[in-house]
């Protein structure tokens, strides 16, 4: 969890960076936007094959070569003084993340007893949540203050940082795994892509994310424009109170399943959009960090215990890079969509245009739940 916690840090810190960066050294409006879009689609490109990696290969040598390739390329950055050659980095960046991500995951998942998934990987989530939620305003404070060369080389620390702890961990291979062989396995690209069984909490996280993809990109400018001094407040309260929320969510997913508990947090999540969107002060920005540290800090470890547990332990890498690129997708297609519908609404009426995803989400949950529940009667019936 904690060497999880270093990679997120060394990657998200430079996610609200970049774009000034590349801009500084002659970047289009639109070569700006390929920041994240490239980024997303390295991710997504990658992931099916080391999902498929997965099936067969021992955990250690993987996580190890990812978090090694996240490294090496964090310190290319500040050779790159052709735009071009800075996004072809970022999309070698791109297919380094979903390769570490993904395995990170599955690795995780693989340590954690199955009567204790929701709890063990409500714990390893934290290091998504906490990661996702400082990274990025410590990553702007440090580019304020200093060059990006000395950014790029403080993310480099955390990365290194990782690379140590995530050598230190006895990790776990399933037998099926072990037993399995390259040869007797077939690879196909949508097959490594969607893994059917768990494919509808990760859609949910698809619509969760494509809804939080505005806050990441406009809350330090929505801030600036209200006049908010203090928008770490958001981010620390979030942080402490996903921490807080987390073991209680944990235990909740473990004895009484997932349907209940997205549904409440989803809920949480949508009041504070809102909170958030009428916020002029420094209070109101701190409920609504204590409002998405309870909601949006349990959804994410949440939904991905749940597309875990509807997952043979075989296919599980799978499962889980089509979690995170539901993630990275989301977020990625959020930010630009409302990059370009910020030219006609203010950022306050993008939040509460992007709450309308929670809604979605909110509903499918509810109607699979009653779906489920039919199947299982009939069932039950016949017994």
């Amino acid at each position: 969890m904690v060497g999880n916690l270093f990679v997120f840090m060394s990657f998200q810190m430079l996610i609200p960076t970049l774009p000034p960066y590349i801009k500084s050294i002659g970047a289009s409006g639109t070569e700006i936007g390929l920041v994240t879009a490239l980024f997303s689609i390295g991710a997504v490109l990658s992931r099916p094959f080391i999902g498929f990696m997965l099936e067969y290969r021992a955990r250690k040598p993987l996580v190890l070569i990812g978090a090694l390739m996240l490294l090496l390329i964090t310190f290319l950055y500040p050779l790159s003084q052709v735009v071009v050659i800075f996004l072809a980095f970022r999309l070698l960046h791109g297919l380094a993340w979903g390769w570490s991500t993904t395995v990170n995951g599955t690795a995780a998942v693989d340590v954690v007893p199955n009567s204790r998934l929701g709890e063990g990987m409500g714990y390893y989530g934290l290091s998504i949540t906490i990661g996702m939620i400082i990274a990025p305003s410590l990553g702007i404070f440090l580019f304020q203050v200093t060059s990006f060369e000395n950014l790029v080389y403080i993310s480099g620390a955390l990365g290194v940082i990782a690379l140590i702890l995530l050598g230190t961990v006895q990790y776990q291979t399933p037998a099926e795994v072990l037993k399995n062989k390259k040869e007797d396995l077939k690879f196909t690209y949508l097959g490594s892509l969607v893994e059917k069984s768990g494919w509808f909490p990760a859609f949910i996280t698809l619509m969760i994310c494509l809804g939080y993809g505005a806050i990441v990109t406009f809350i330090v400018i929505f801030a600036e424009e209200r006049g908010i001094n203090q928008i770490f407040l958001f981010y620390l309260l979030n942080a402490i109170f996903a921490s807080l929320s987390r073991p209680v969510a944990g235990k909740w997913f473990d004895r009484k399943g997932p349907r209940g508990l997205v549904m409440v947090t989803i809920a949480i999540t949508f009041i504070g959009m809102w909170v958030l969107s009428f916020a002029h002060s420094n209070l109101t920005i701190a409920v609504a960090g204590v409002l998405f540290g309870i909601g949006f800090g349990s959804l994410i470890p949440t939904l991905q215990s749940w597309t875990i547990s509807m997952t043979p332990s075989n296919r599980r890498g799978v499962a889980n890079g089509m979690f995170f690129s539901s993630i990275d997708l989301g977020i990625g297609v959020s930010g630009f969509v409302f990059g370009v519908m910020a030219q006609f609404f203010s950022i306050a009426v993008l939040f509460q245009i992007s709450s309308l995803f929670l809604i979605i989400a909110l509903i499918l949950t509810i109607l699979e739940g009653r779906r489920s529940k039919e199947v299982r009667q009939p069932k039950e019936a016949l017994s």
